[in-house]
């Protein structure tokens, strides 16, 4: 990540607030994400996977 690809972000409408909040978010979930597997947990079996909304 550099100013390159802040720039781009900037071109395509997103404000200085909005790249904060997204990087946020992937932050977040990139680092539970990883505390789930590191420990082992399972998905829920209630929830269907991305792309089987049958």
């Amino acid at each position: 990540m550099g100013t390159r690809d802040l720039d781009q972000l900037r071109t395509h409408g997103f404000d200085d607030r909005a790249i904060h909040d997204a990087a946020q978010v992937v932050a977040y979930f990139n680092y539970i994400t990883r505390i789930a597997h590191s420990l082992g947990v399972e998905p829920e079996n209630f929830i269907q996977p991305w792309g089987n909304m049958e």
